[in-house]
């Protein structure tokens, strides 16, 4: 039997390497003209094809394939009041109707239409937002949030640890659904790969729905590296979301010895921009879970809401279910309007052409454009490619700095100080094009000058890189970067 795997193994082996060129002939005719990608995406997996033929083909089966994506994720959408009042702002921003309690915001319509436009966004004005950079914080408004659930609570989050963290979180949930609160938990099988499914299953036994987004094979073999699901939505009750970059894990608490303190952005929000944070995770569960939790009206039903907000939020989604690239148009948008300042913290800092063109412009126009990346690797090529970015930047006049107060994960990008976005998505190809993020758009001049004051406060916590101290760095450096950059379509 042995003998006989062997043999089919040893025959396999042989008639790639054997046929290797005509593959690579087919690959790259496949990749050229048969999949629509960006030139330094075809580039790319044509070298990597050319120089490691047979390490290259297997890396383009795992990470390079496109599994008819849009076939694969049809998302339902929405009819009803959400479309009808994303139509009905739309003409009033037509018509010039719309009203925002800053007249200054005026500038930012055109951002408002775009996401009324392509992704249904409704802009809604009642919400108040809390800012979390904290992780001990951060967990225990959630847990707090979660005990004070009276009807559902949906829990969706890309990596979650079965460490001390989750054991508290869990405990929660646990006791919440013996209540009677409904309990969903929808997680990202990659992002959750050290969960065992005695862990999930001994939810479901107390009455805790778990839905798992694009299951592994035979348990733990991931062949899907694409198409993660990145977001982290809770919702309580229809009436609290968080919305971030936590991820549930000991390490976000800053106790990790490799990370040391862990600085990150999160928000709670309060009011009628909750029911599009419920929408999303809805639209994630149905497919992931196989049901229609839409025809559950009570689901969204619009709650009444303690505190009294007044910042305007759109809630803005993109991945690979979706023609256009949404939140990274956003980016877009965001820094083409900037007059006088743009803030960007980012973990990885590896734009398109568009944005990394976008922001050199503003930068030799005069615009204050600040830009914090962390100190230390994560992902080692990532980081590496992450810095000859910065070294470009850097040469127009950016101001950038590394944080060395421990690993910087937040993902905000700030305009003007009156409009910024937070949320799951980094500033690099890979959550532009290849996983499902989401973001709030903050029209808040209140709330968007403390997500600056907190840059500003994390800066003395920095060193700036300038263009004597990039220009100063080693040749090996200079080697890891150009080498690392080489692979950038594919971060």
């Amino acid at each position: 039997m042995l003998d006989t795997v062997i043999n089919g193994f040893s025959m396999v082996y042989t008639f790639i390497y054997d046929n290797l060129f005509v593959i690579n002939i087919f690959l790259a005719l496949l990749i050229v003209f048969f999949q629509r990608r960006s030139p330094q995406t075809v580039w790319t997996w044509l070298l990597i094809l050319f120089f490691i033929p047979i390490l290259g083909f297997v890396l383009y089966l795992l990470i390079g394939t496109d599994y008819r994506k849009s076939r694969m994720f049809k998302a339902k959408e929405i009819e009803g009041d959400i479309k009808y009042a994303a139509r009905r702002q739309a003409e009033n921003v037509f018509r010039k109707r719309l009203r925002l309690a800053n007249p200054e915001m005026a500038r930012f319509k055109s951002l408002i239409l775009y996401n009324l436009e392509a992704t249904q966004a409704v802009l809604t004005d009642n919400n108040d937002v809390r800012i979390y950079l904290d992780g001990h914080e951060k967990f225990q408004a959630l847990i707090d949030e979660m005990e004070a659930a009276k009807r559902y609570i949906h829990f969706q989050y890309y990596i979650i640890r079965n460490d001390a963290l989750w054991k508290r979180i869990e405990e929660v949930l646990v006791r919440k659904a013996k209540q009677g609160v409904e309990v969903r938990i929808l997680f990202d099988s990659m992002g959750c790969r050290t969960m065992k499914t005695k862990d999930w299953m001994r939810m479901e036994k107390v009455g805790i729905k778990v839905a798992e987004f694009f299951p592994a094979l035979l348990g733990k073999l991931q062949v899907r590296f694409n198409y993660r699901n990145h977001r982290k939505i809770v919702v309580i009750d229809g009436r609290i979301g968080f919305i971030g970059g936590f991820n549930v894990g000991m390490e976000y608490l800053g106790l990790n010895k490799k990370f040391g303190y862990w600085r990150d952005t999160h928000l709670c929000i309060e009011g009628a921009a909750v029911t599009s944070l419920a929408v999303r995770f809805v639209l994630d569960w149905n497919h992931a879970a196989k049901e229609d939790l839409f025809l559950e009206d009570r689901l969204f039903e619009i709650p009444s809401f303690v505190r009294r907000g007044r910042d305007p939020v759109q809630i803005i989604t993109s991945g690979p279910d979706t023609q256009l690239q949404v939140v990274h148009d956003n980016f877009l948008k965001m820094i083409y309007a900037a007059k006088e300042r743009i803030y960007l913290q980012t973990p990885y800092l590896i734009p398109d052409d568009s944005i990394l063109d976008a922001l050199k412009i503003a930068s030799l126009s005069g615009v204050d454009v600040r830009i914090m990346i962390p100190d230390k690797p994560d992902h080692p090529f990532v980081y590496w490619a992450t810095y000859s970015y910065l070294g470009e930047l850097v040469a127009t006049g950016a101001k950038c700095y590394v944080y060395n107060n421990g690993f910087l994960h937040a993902k905000v990008l700030t305009v003007d100080g009156m409009v910024g976005t937070v949320g799951t998505t980094n500033m690099d190809i890979r959550s532009f094009r290849l996983n499902f993020e989401v973001n709030a758009v903050i029209y808040s001049e209140r709330t968007v000058q403390r997500l600056d004051q907190a840059f500003e406060n994390d800066i003395t916590k920095c060193t700036r890189v300038t263009r004597k101290v990039y220009d100063q760095r080693g040749l090996y450096i200079r080697f890891k970067e150009q080498f690392s950059r080489l692979f950038s379509p594919l971060m």
